[in-house]
């Protein structure tokens, strides 16, 4: 088994002449009005996107959602749609939407509604920007309708998926097609048709709410600045249980998901 190293994280430095939109935009769609912790998830997430370093990240929610969004991280914009949760009525703006950005994220906070599951299936078929499928969008999706994506499923959820693709997880790499799956666990496989990369950073403290929203900003923010799938991935699962495993030595058991991304300065730079 090849485990990832700290030399994952290094980036070339930002120019001294780059402007705003250089390192990458950011569309998130999320969000759900009868959810009441779907703001912050999509917050946390916008911000891991930022803090991985994309200059630009817009949240796509329900506008009420959305006006929430906006009270707990200003630094992101936010695109209100007319409804109390995405339905396939707002499929079509979505997808002409995501042609301006480099990465999209789809997932944090979209809520489990027959509707929403159908919406997400279809912008992640259709969006053919690279993208990051996180949370209740990946048990929506049939693999072998979705091409250039991070999926980042629990065990719970990889099971989901791979029976709504009518495939076992031996089958996985024969139908993963141009995607990358993290596969979160106690140790996490990130896995592509050519090749599987272990991460065991990370303690047991982080299956606490949140931090999957923050892993899935991480990697979008790390795609949108041109990385590859492949690599976003293996960045992002190092980096978030670099962090935990930063903030299980100081803080023990009590630390939670928003500690993560306020403590990514203190193991990435």
């Amino acid at each position: 088994m090849k485990y990832l190293k700290r030399s994952i994280l290094r980036m070339k430095k930002r120019e001294d002449h780059a402007r705003k939109g250089f390192f990458g935009k950011t569309l998130l769609v999320g969000g759900n009005e009868s959810f009441v912790g779907a703001p912050a998830m999509a917050a946390m997430a916008a911000e891991s996107v930022l803090r991985a370093g994309s200059d630009i990240v817009v949240i796509a929610a329900p506008a009420k959602t959305a006006w929430a969004v906006s009270c707990i991280i200003p630094d992101a914009i936010t695109k209100k749609f007319k409804c109390s949760h995405f339905t396939r009525a707002q499929a079509a703006g979505i997808i002409r939407l995501a042609e301006e950005f480099d990465v999209v994220l789809i997932g944090p906070g979209l809520g489990r509604e027959k509707e929403t599951l159908a919406f997400s299936r279809e912008i992640c078929r259709r969006i053919n920007k690279p993208k990051v499928i996180d949370a209740d969008a990946l048990k929506a999706i049939r693999i072998q309708e979705v091409n250039n994506a991070i999926l980042t499923p629990h065990a719970k959820e990889l099971e989901i998926m791979l029976k709504n693709s009518r495939i076992k997880e031996k089958e996985l790499k024969k139908n993963i097609g141009t995607n990358v799956v993290l596969a979160k666990g106690h140790i996490d496989q990130i896995i592509s048709k050519d090749q599987t990369l272990y991460n065991r950073t990370g303690n047991a403290v982080m299956t606490k709410a949140g931090t999957g929203d923050v892993l899935a900003g991480l990697c979008a923010g790390f795609a949108a600045q041109g990385t590859g799938l492949f690599r976003a991935a293996c960045m992002a699962a190092y980096l978030n249980g670099k962090v935990g495993d930063y903030l299980l030595k100081k803080r023990g058991r009590t630390f939670i998901a928003s500690d993560l991304i306020k403590n990514i300065h203190k193991v990435f730079k």
